[in-house]
């Protein structure tokens, strides 16, 4: 996984904001059922921010990040991809969860996606966004692809190319993409490469989409984390980024 267990996002907690906060299992539309975690600030929100987790899927680190989008005044829901093998209960630390990505396909996680973007417009959220970290990276990006409708969509440490089974990426399918792209990479990130974020960006600016590709020069995989305090600075660029993102495209 992307994050230590007691890892938490970097992003200063706003003491006294009014939120509310429910552990969820939501429906997709194929009757995979499925864990999520929904935050909201008490008024409710305009806007919404649908957050997909790495590779373990949701735990503490993505249910924290929630109640940070909640407090800035971001409806926000994090999701689980393993519904459909490992059920949708809570987990134990030890959850072995790598047997389960293997079986997760895009298609699958498009559709749950769909589902947590009609739970956000139902709650009243008519504008919403994707924010991904590494396997949801991409998967965010991807969910720009999938006629979801959405406002923008973020990804953190995402590979942009091809994935390891042979599937496209958002790099393949950038003429589909249909809303605006912001990409926060890691410049020492060892399986992603300078030359994947250029072809990443030669192929968004040759499909006309708006874009901002951000590369952190030195900072690894999975930087976004308070307990690398040696890039809170760089933490918190990406941070601010995202927040302006949503302001514009809002």
């Amino acid at each position: 996984m992307c994050f230590d267990l007691d890892s938490a996002p970097p992003i200063r907690t706003i003491s006294g904001a009014a939120v509310s906060h429910d552990d969820l299992v939501l429906e997709a539309p194929d009757g995979n059922h499925f864990a999520a975690f929904h935050a909201a600030p008490e008024e409710g929100a305009r806007v919404g921010v649908v957050i997909l987790p790495d590779v373990r899927g949701l735990y503490r680190f993505y249910e924290e990040l929630a109640l940070r989008f909640a407090e800035r005044g971001y409806t926000a829901l994090s999701f689980d991809y393993f519904g459909r093998t490992a059920g949708a209960e809570k987990r134990g630390d030890d959850f072995e969860y790598m047997p389960h990505v293997q079986q997760t396909t895009s298609d699958g996680v498009q559709t749950d996606v769909g589902a947590c973007v009609a739970h956000l417009r139902e709650a009243g959220s008519g504008v919403v966004f994707t924010v991904g970290f590494c396997f949801g990276g991409r998967n965010s990006w991807l969910s720009a692809a999938s006629g979801h409708e959405l406002a923008g969509a973020v990804g953190f440490y995402g590979r942009p190319g091809l994935n390891a089974d042979g599937s496209p990426g958002a790099m393949q399918r950038a003429r589909e993409i249909a809303c605006p792209i912001l990409a926060l990479q890691a410049g020492a990130d060892q399986n992603i490469t300078a030359e994947d974020n250029a072809a990443f960006e030669a192929a968004l600016t040759a499909a006309g989409v708006e874009h901002e590709i951000v590369t952190y020069p030195g900072a690894p995989h999975s930087f976004f984390d308070r307990k690398r305090e040696e890039f809170a600075a760089d933490s918190e660029d990406a941070w601010n980024r995202v927040l302006a993102f949503l302001e514009r495209y809002s």
